[in-house]
């Protein structure tokens, strides 16, 4: 057996799309155009908004914390709940108290044939 580690302190900080306070420690990039990283959200931190380059898929493992589609309206995210952008999907993600997700990148990337869905939970006054 190995083990290896994916935790914040060997993550690499990501500022594009104007994010801050976040760490993406990337896990496995397949053969062909699939990859998985964790993302690292430090409370107040944001994963600034962006399109989609491929289908994704963010997976809440700790922590709480919203994401964004392209009304940017923000849903509560907590753990065992994943959100799933198409290809050219704008979106954000961020945490008030800190949050980690496994981010699910690729061509193939479809929930649907395995997870439940389940109803979107808006916050605050931005609905």
């Amino acid at each position: 057996m190995r083990m290896f580690r994916f935790d914040a302190e060997v993550a690499h900080e990501i500022t594009r799309y104007e994010s801050h306070g976040v760490a993406l420690g990337r896990a496995v990039r397949f053969v062909g155009d699939a990859q998985v990283g964790c993302f690292h959200i430090a409370p107040g931190g944001v994963v600034g908004y962006h399109e989609a380059t491929t289908p994704q898929l963010f997976m809440c493992v700790a922590g709480e914390g919203w994401v964004t589609g392209v009304d940017r309206r923000r849903v509560a995210i907590q753990p065992g709940q994943a959100a799933f952008w198409h290809t050219g999907e704008s979106h954000e993600s961020g945490s008030e108290s800190g949050m980690t997700a496994i981010v699910v990148e690729g061509t193939n990337v479809d929930p649907t044939e395995h997870m439940p869905e389940i109803e979107l939970t808006y916050l605050g006054a931005d609905e």
